[in-house]
């Protein structure tokens, strides 16, 4: 799923207004891949890990397909604000991206 979030950028520059909708969404998938993550290594910790837990398989498959609902729900919403921070990132031309060294 990364690489296709990665496939989905065009560019440095949302140059119209197809791409900015694309740069949108790739940013707003890789929120969801990081709440996602974060969601899942929550569980992972409350149920004893992913070594020492009880769950049964299809128990822990529903939890991961409502981890990963939830995720997406989330980054749609506005989630964390990581997608607003990569879409402004990619906005900007590229002289005022550089970090000054």
């Amino acid at each position: 799923m990364i690489g296709a979030v990665a496939a989905s950028l065009p560019g440095p520059r949302a140059g119209s207004g197809s791409d900015a909708a694309k740069i949108q969404d790739a940013a707003s998938q890789f929120e969801a891949l990081l709440i996602g993550q974060l969601l899942k290594n929550a569980s992972d910790a409350e149920s004893g890990g992913a070594l020492g837990g009880d769950d049964s398989g299809a128990d822990s498959s529903m939890l991961e397909i409502a981890q990963e609902q939830l995720a997406q729900t989330l980054a749609k919403q506005g989630g964390l604000g990581i997608a607003r921070l990569v879409v402004e990132g990619l906005d900007k031309p590229q002289s005022r991206a550089r970090l000054p060294r």
